[in-house]
């Protein structure tokens, strides 16, 4: 706990530095959540198309979900994914070729979830 999943356009491979990234989101999640940074675990999944509405071709999408153990009161929750977004757009370099729509959740893990 945290776990973090990140998708992202193929197009932002050599854009988006995933790496620097994480660095400062585990510590961002920590700090805002009140729990460890090395609790932190960030997965990315390259997803090789995307559509967005009825957009032209160069449009570019990343969501982050976050998904914490209960307990974290609205505000909090919402209070992370705004400063995640905020992250994110940093960690982004400028592609005039792509329009980018960014977004991220912050949601409770179910009570079923169990780790080792």
């Amino acid at each position: 706990m945290p776990q973090i999943t990140v998708d992202y356009s193929a197009e932002l491979d050599e854009t988006f530095d995933r790496p620097g990234f994480a660095g400062a989101l585990h510590p961002l999640i920590a700090e805002t959540v009140s729990t460890k940074t090395a609790a932190c675990k960030t997965r990315f999944r390259r997803v090789e198309e995307t559509a967005v509405a009825d957009a032209p071709a160069g449009d570019a999408i990343v969501h982050i979900d976050i998904a914490l153990l209960p307990g974290r009161t609205p505000e909090v929750r919402a209070l992370l994914t705004e400063s995640v977004l905020e992250l994110l757009a940093a960690h982004i370099r400028p592609d005039a070729g792509l329009t980018l729509h960014l977004s991220a959740e912050t949601r409770d893990l179910d009570p079923s979830y169990r780790k080792r």
